[in-house]
């Protein structure tokens, strides 16, 4: 309801005067109460973002839609088929401390909207009294008293309704932002693990290179025993073997590093927390050529952008509210008495009942400066949600297009893989055969080494960018989930 400033505050201030009577005052009151329906500010819309029709490195059939970030995303990972994964991940989600961090700030978030509800309800009180009081030449005078007061100030101008309002967007942001805080773990959690997996595939990669190595010096040493090579093809294969030796072991430093990162997310110590060694044998699943939901139907982090967009609208009709006059309607019964002894009865009853209209005339300009900021503070979350907006759809599509990309260069680099597999092979022949020498089957070697730790490279980052998507996509794009 809308009522004009000039017209509203002449109709307080002719119920203020009259107002000699306990009836009065509750008419005054009841007109405070209907004007109370007037909220001054802007009302609050969600900004409006450029949101494309299909993602440009999607499959035909994507879509975006509408937010419901509310939705329950499940357990997206179990489109991994990994038993040791989900149950890490039921872990997290049940002792991750960054997740803990989260839920006592929504719990506090939740209190502050009860605590901005309250400033609706009238307050009451009681008051006892007693005091002696002396003149210098005069009789000792005492006083008692005992009395209830209760005082209520109307939201006149909707201060406290836009507090709730804002309070309420405070709460819901919290609540995104605990979604987005589990999403980033369990997204942590995932990469981390399939991290570990490429390591331990390294692992069994490196330690088949050291005993193929060996076989090669062993191979060397008898050849030279019998004269038939040079000192120098010992020496040459003695050092291959030890840098893939020395190369082993540093993968299991590093190993060592990102299952002490798991221990973390999944709130153990690390001393006493171990993942078995199990070689990344996973693929990336299919992406769907449909998705039932899209990126803004999904994403935690743009519906705490937008909310706190909200909540900052809120606040610029709180500090509006701060330039008009404030209404206070307070009332106070009780007993007063110089006698203890006749404190409760008749003749020592009082009461006092009436408003009290205050407004602030000269501040210097401090309350428009305020809602100037209030505003400024608004314009500056709406910039903050687009560009989440913008930053979402490109983690979509860096994740679609190197999920493209990746999976044809995995296929060429296997090809690769093969070739150099039996270009090693033909010169291991060679070389026994005593047609070339061991220079030859030193780069054939690091050829197929260094090929199969490209493709092991690539299996990492294909599993990286579907978690990446799924992340991306607010938790997965299975139909179950939403």
């Amino acid at each position: 309801m809308k009522i004009p400033t000039v017209l509203s505050s002449k109709l307080l201030w002719r119920a203020c005067v009259r107002a000699d009577s306990p009836l009065a005052a509750l008419i005054v009151g009841a007109l405070a109460a209907v004007l109370g329906a007037c909220a001054v500010g802007p009302d609050y819309t969600r900004p409006a973002t450029d949101v494309p029709a299909i993602f440009k490195e999607a499959p035909e059939g994507w879509k975006v839609a509408q937010p419901a970030d509310q939705s329950d995303r499940g357990a997206w990972w179990s489109i991994y088929d990994d038993a040791q994964l989900s149950a890490l991940e039921y872990e997290l989600n049940q002792s991750n401390q960054t997740i803990a961090q989260y839920a006592a700030a929504y719990r506090q978030a939740r209190a502050l909207v009860g605590e901005a509800s309250a400033a609706y309800s009238p307050n009451f009180g009681v008051n006892a009294s007693g005091s002696r009081a002396q003149t210098f030449s005069g009789p000792i005078r005492k006083s008692y008293s005992l009395s209830l007061n209760a005082s209520w100030e109307p939201d006149f101008w909707g201060s406290v309704s836009r507090t709730i309002a804002a309070q309420q967007a405070g709460q819901q942001t919290a609540a995104a932002d605990l979604a987005n805080a589990r999403l980033s773990a369990q997204a942590t959690l995932a990469q981390t693990y399939f991290q570990l997996r490429a390591f331990d595939a390294s692992q069994t990669l490196l330690d088949n290179t050291v005993v193929a190595f060996q076989r090669s010096l062993q191979l060397t040493q008898s050849r030279y025993a019998q004269g038939i090579v040079a000192r120098s093809d010992v020496i040459q294969a003695q050092t291959q073997l030890q840098s893939a030796q020395a190369a082993a072991i540093d993968n299991g430093v590093a190993r060592a590093l990102f299952e002490h990162a798991i221990a973390v997310l999944v709130g153990q110590p690390a001393s006493t927390f171990s993942v078995p060694p199990s070689p990344l044998n996973a693929t990336p699943p299919a992406v769907p050529a449909e998705m039932p939901s899209a990126i803004l139907e999904r994403r935690p982090d743009i519906a705490s952008a937008e909310r706190s967009a909200g909540a900052a609208n809120e606040q610029i009709g709180v500090a509006t509210a701060a330039l008009f006059p404030t209404l206070t309607v307070s009332a106070t019964g009780g007993f007063q008495s110089s006698l203890i002894s006749k404190l409760l009865r008749a003749p020592s009853r009082f009461w006092t009942v009436g408003p009290n209209l205050a407004a602030n005339l000269v501040d210097g300009g401090l309350r428009r400066a305020q809602t100037e900021a209030a505003r400024a503070a608004y314009d500056q979350t709406v910039a903050t949600y687009r560009l989440t907006v913008l930053a979402a759809f490109r983690d979509v599509e860096d994740n679609l297009a190197s999920l493209r990309i990746l999976e044809q260069e995995a296929v060429v680099q296997q090809q690769a893989v093969e070739s150099a597999r039996q270009a090693l092979a033909i010169m291991n022949n060679q070389y026994k055969a005593g047609t070339v020498g061991y220079v030859n089957v030193l780069v054939a070697q690091t050829t197929a080494f260094t090929a199969e730790q490209k493709l092991s490279t690539i299996a990492k980052q294909r599993m990286a960018s579907s978690e990446g998507l799924v992340k991306a996509l607010g938790g997965g794009w299975n139909a179950n989930a939403d």
